[in-house]
């Protein structure tokens, strides 16, 4: 009995990790060759309204980059405009917002820190457009960003259009590169949903909704970016993920900053899935409930199975000692997870240690979030993550991808 509760331990990681990151892309590749591309409608006559929300705390010294940057994109200006909603700020951002000097910036001040999804909740009787455009205060959008994401809403049957990120940074000094090879692989797989149907989750950086679905409130401890394309789809709409709307994303220069940005946004996640954990349901939802079970379900579960990697081998001890050899890689990787979060910010990660760094950190910080959702910690407020600055590319931004 024992033997086999070893076995089970140390089986179900390999079999979730499989499943979750190479059968379930390679079988919605295989369907989405079945189904036809997702079009983009053609460019109105007329194009509609559009709100870009800014949901920002203590963001001064990046929120007038990110401002500049939404204002200048390829959109008619008299129908765009900027909806900032600052949680209770204690520096300079709702002064930079008032005093910004156009009257498309607009100011909605939280009377108390209540968190982005709060924020978001507030937002929703105060924007003036049909489609509703979320971005955070860190992200830059590409002139030519905007319009294929509102084409995706113009589509009869879409709900929510959700833009590609694109992770930049400066490679010669972080130790963080390996976000990148996660958020590259995360954007085809959205791709291929979109073809199935509906994306299970849209991207937090960069996403816009018709009016009426943003302003349906969800509670406040939600991830409403992963929350929003369940919305969508309980309301008969599809969620799609559109190539040629991306954003650029500055990655987390440190492994610590990561290991606080992934514990928090998993946690999040976690308690959403509970949440729509009815939105798994097969005779309901069909191929959205199998895309939600495999790709958000699997994928989280996969956190706490890494344990049986730990223990397992110590049941097995006697039958299969080899087995061992999984303790003690687990045990290293967390030295060396150990070790990436206690590298001084101000010198270069080896590259022989930054990858497999990021794996361990990553796994950490899925244990952390499954030990908050079994504590029944709900995470309202947020302190946003501290990105560096980052400049748009002289060239077409799609090339960048």
């Amino acid at each position: 009995m024992i033997d086999a509760i070893g076995r089970i331990l140390i089986a179900a990681p390999l079999v979730l990790g499989v499943y979750a990151f190479v059968i379930y892309p390679a079988l919605v590749w295989i369907w989405s060759r079945l189904r036809p591309s997702f079009t983009l409608a053609a460019e109105p006559e007329h194009w509609p309204a559009v709100t870009i929300l800014i949901v920002a705390y203590n963001e001064e010294h990046r929120l007038r980059r990110t401002i500049e940057t939404a204002l200048t994109v390829d959109y008619p200006p008299e129908l765009l405009d900027i909806l900032v909603v600052s949680d209770a700020s204690s520096d300079g951002t709702d002064d930079l917002v008032r005093n910004y000097g156009d009257e498309r910036v607009r100011l909605l001040r939280q009377p108390s820190r209540r968190g982005k999804p709060a924020g978001e909740n507030a937002s929703g009787a105060h924007v003036r457009g049909e489609y509703v455009v979320s971005i955070d205060a860190s992200i830059l959008i590409p002139r030519d960003s905007l319009k294929p994401l509102v084409r995706a809403l113009l589509v009869p049957g879409v709900g929510l259009a959700s833009g590609r990120d694109i992770s930049v940074g400066d490679e010669a000094r972080e130790g963080n590169k390996a976000e990148s090879s996660y958020v590259g692989l995360e954007m085809t797989l959205r791709s291929y949903e979109t073809r199935v149907h509906s994306i299970v989750g849209a991207s937090g950086c960069f996403y816009a909704a018709r009016r009426d679905l943003h302003a349906l409130p969800l509670p406040e401890h939600l991830s409403r970016d992963f929350a929003a394309a369940s919305v969508a789809r309980a309301h008969g709409y599809r969620a799609v993920s559109v190539d040629d709307a991306t954003c650029l994303v500055p990655r987390t220069p440190t492994l610590k900053a990561e290991l606080r940005r992934k514990s928090r946004t998993m946690a999040r996640g976690l308690g959403t899935l509970v949440y729509l954990r009815g939105m798994m349901n097969p005779f309901k939802y069909g191929s959205y409930a199998l895309m939600m079970a495999s790709h958000k379900l699997a994928r989280w579960l996969l956190f706490p199975a890494l344990l049986g990697w730990v223990f397992g081998p110590l049941l097995l001890i006697k039958a299969a000692p080899y087995t061992l050899l999984l303790t003690v890689g687990m045990l290293v990787g967390l030295a060396l997870a150990r070790l990436t979060l206690t590298w001084p910010d101000d010198k270069r990660l080896p590259k022989l240690v930054a990858f497999p760094g990021y794996i361990f950190v990553s796994i950490v910080a899925g244990w952390l979030a499954w030990l908050q959702l079994l504590k029944g910690e709900k995470l309202a407020t947020w302190e946003p993550t501290k990105r560096p600055a980052t400049e748009l590319p002289t060239v077409n931004s799609r090339s960048q991808a």
